[in-house]
């Protein structure tokens, strides 16, 4: 877990717990239980197929790595506002008939279940993937030690449909802050629209001072920013120029869309996994299948957040006259 630096990981633990030593303690202890229970250490030899599922999982969940800083971070670009998340919905269900789970007749809320389940799964296995051969190698070129990203956060298309996807992005969210905790050195927000303004504003006084100290919200695609820490051949696709937003695919291909399943950040973890599964599958076949995490609570200061974030989106549909459209919507079961 530590990859070497056991002294700075325990750094990142207390950081979390503003220096509480038995408040770091018990995150730590948690966090570990959490990766032996659900055998995080093999999550990457458990690859999601067939690949046209990961590849609709990669067209829905949009993440990828563009490039590094010139200090050698890596840039991790996300499109928060054109991911779905619901791409992997059919295939899934299918794969559940398929598979002969018993599910006569199959439920609604399970089959949500499995298809949070790939997203959580493809999530985990990237900050994996960051944290075992991502960051040692930009510490083996850079001859000093990384252990933190910047990431690039592309608000294009957020719309308030975004309320149907609070529940798996506080899912992932809850993951990462207690068992991936100040791996984000700063967060970069572009092409804001009005809706995460508005959003924004609200949830801005909810913040602890040193999380509200990494976001930078940069004006526009906020390439002339970015470009004073990082070359324009490591800058995101989306913020080499105005308007042009988190498209999956870009109108040089694949060469500079760090979103897509070809691209080769992607091509190297998928390459990686299988590598990986050929160690430990020797002598029986891949399971298909989504691998099942158990999802920690969230912070009680996370779910404040994400319920401010849900109001104020509510509020916004009733000024636009779109309340009927969200009436009945369930956030969290709620």
């Amino acid at each position: 877990m530590h990859q070497g630096y056991p002294t700075e990981t325990l750094v990142r633990f207390l950081k979390a717990r503003d220096w509480n030593v038995q408040k770091a303690h018990k995150m730590l202890i948690d966090c570990l239980q959490w990766r032996i229970q659900n055998e995080i250490d093999n999550i990457l030899a458990k690859p999601i197929i067939p690949t046209d599922l990961y590849r609709a999982v990669r067209d829905s969940q949009l993440v990828g790595l563009s490039g590094y800083s010139k200090e050698g971070l890596p840039v991790i670009a996300i499109g928060v506002g054109l991911s779905t998340y619901d791409k992997a919905s059919v295939r899934t269900s299918y794969l559940i008939v398929f598979l002969n789970l018993a599910l006569q007749p199959l439920e609604s809320g399970l089959i949500f279940e499995t298809v949070v389940n790939y997203y959580v799964q493809s999530h985990i296995q990237m900050n994996e993937y960051r944290d075992r051969v991502v960051l040692p190698t930009a510490t083996e070129k850079y001859g000093r030690h990384i252990s933190t990203c910047l990431k690039v956060l592309d608000m294009t298309g957020l719309k308030l449909s975004a309320l149907n996807q609070i529940k798996i992005l506080t899912t992932i969210s809850t993951i990462d802050d207690l068992n991936y905790p100040e791996k984000t050195q700063t967060y970069y927000i572009v092409n804001a629209p009005y809706i995460f303004s508005a959003c924004w504003k609200a949830v801005k006084p909810l913040l602890q001072e040193r999380t509200k100290r990494k976001i930078q919200v940069l004006q526009g695609s906020g390439k002339d920013e970015l470009l004073k820490i990082m070359d324009y051949s490591s800058l995101p696709h989306f913020c080499r120029k105005e308007g042009s937003g988190s498209t999956r695919h870009s109108s040089n291909g694949t060469a500079d869309n760090c979103f897509s399943l070809d691209h080769t950040y992607h091509q190297q973890l998928y390459t990686y996994i299988k590598h990986q599964t050929t160690h430990k599958e020797t002598n029986s076949p891949i399971k298909q299948g989504s691998v099942h995490v158990e999802f920690p609570e969230p912070d009680p200061d996370d779910t404040t957040i994400a319920l401010t974030i849900e109001s104020e989106l509510h509020r916004l549909a009733d000024q636009n006259g779109l309340c009927k459209s969200l009436n009945g919507l369930k956030v969290n079961g709620v």
